[in-house]
């Protein structure tokens, strides 16, 4: 019994993790509900960092602009992603050929991400910067408890 609200703690450190790593980018195939929870956090985040008006409306133009030019490849993710689950085929030049441009489309997303939160870094103040990386290394604590558990 004492090891499920641990586990709802973990899952919620996650939710924070991943929305600082995905801040203006969501998978096609996440439901509403990681949407909702991803907007939630992210709130949080805001209300913690205590941002100035002008610091939030920076921030939304920056999330803005990485969901802009992630689209088109959120759109070929998905499109490679069917591909490559419909090889019913025992093709393994396909198979590699599939694989390697989702590992390449991936890594445009992840910089596109990566640009983003540097951009939303360099936005805060230097407290607000320490408060962040505290949030983060807590959050990486609670990862390694789940490893472990």
């Amino acid at each position: 019994m004492k090891r499920n609200p641990m586990i709802l703690v973990a899952m919620a450190a996650l939710a924070v993790g991943m929305a600082f790593a995905q801040t203006a980018t969501a998978p096609a195939a996440t439901g509403q509900g990681g949407l909702k929870l991803r907007a939630g956090v992210r709130q949080r985040i805001i209300k913690k960092l205590n941002l100035t008006a002008d610091q939030k409306t920076q921030a939304k133009a920056i999330r803005q602009q990485a969901k802009t030019a992630a689209e088109p490849l959120r759109t070929q993710l998905q499109a490679n992603r069917q591909a490559l689950a419909a090889v019913k085929s025992d093709n393994t030049a396909q198979i590699q050929s599939l694989a390697a441009a989702q590992g390449a489309l991936q890594g445009q997303e992840l910089a596109i991400r990566s640009a983003a939160n540097a951009k939303f870094y360099a936005l805060l103040t230097p407290d607000q910067q320490a408060s962040l990386t505290q949030m983060e290394e807590k959050l990486k604590g609670l990862r390694q408890q789940l490893k472990d558990f």
